[in-house]
């Protein structure tokens, strides 16, 4: 599936509300395990028909941000600068920048972090460690390096409705790349861990 036609599919997600009900968890990560095998909203309700409100709300979610994800995630390794991790099984490595390894993750805006868009955009450091400490604390905790992409819908707050703009996120991505440079990138020591990470927003 293209890019465009799998950008129309997950705006069809876009009419239902965005609840977790609960914090992502392993147990229901495996009953909702067919999202990676699901391109169309079509299928994916049809599979979902037989849940109860909050597994299916869980499986919308993640159908939504796996398929973003893997655009991102294809967006970075079409780019001459970066290379892909050969073990699609890593859990903390997707590709590399120059030579330097990085996962990445795709985030609404924390409001949770409890400070104002121009404050963290100004106070990126500080943002990044916030997201470090509250990251999940089972399959997904890891301290490596990592890329944040961030959405901010600054005109009504539905930040994750920006992770089916694939086109805005391919513009913002190839931007980010096109400027990249070591010496831009955040410098962590959590838990004896030396780590690099940074920030790409996507904004409207």
């Amino acid at each position: 599936m293209d890019v465009s036609t799998l950008e129309s599919e997950l705006k069809k997600r876009l009419d239902f509300p965005y609840n977790w009900g609960r914090k992502q968890s392993d147990d229901w990560d495996r009953k909702t395990k067919f999202i990676y095998q699901t391109h169309d909203f079509e299928t994916l309700e049809n599979q979902c028909k037989d849940f109860d409100d909050g597994l299916r709300n869980y499986a919308f979610n993640r159908w939504l941000n796996f398929w973003s994800a893997k655009v991102v995630e294809s967006i970075f390794v079409f780019n001459p600068l970066v290379e892909k991790e050969e073990n699609q099984f890593s859990k903390t490595v997707d590709f590399y920048i120059s030579g330097i390894p990085f996962d990445h993750k795709s985030s609404v805006f924390p409001r949770q972090f409890g400070k104002s868009f121009d404050y963290s955009v100004n106070h990126k450091k500080e943002l990044i460690e916030w997201l470090y400490q509250n990251q999940s604390q089972e399959g997904r905790k890891h301290n490596t390096n990592r890329l944040f992409i961030i959405f901010y819908n600054e005109q009504n707050g539905e930040h994750w409705k920006l992770k089916a703009e694939l086109a805005l996120i391919k513009e913002k991505i190839t931007d980010y790349l096109d400027n990249f440079s070591e010496d831009n990138l955040v410098s962590l020591n959590l838990e004896s861990c030396e780590i690099l990470s940074d920030v790409i927003w996507v904004k409207i």
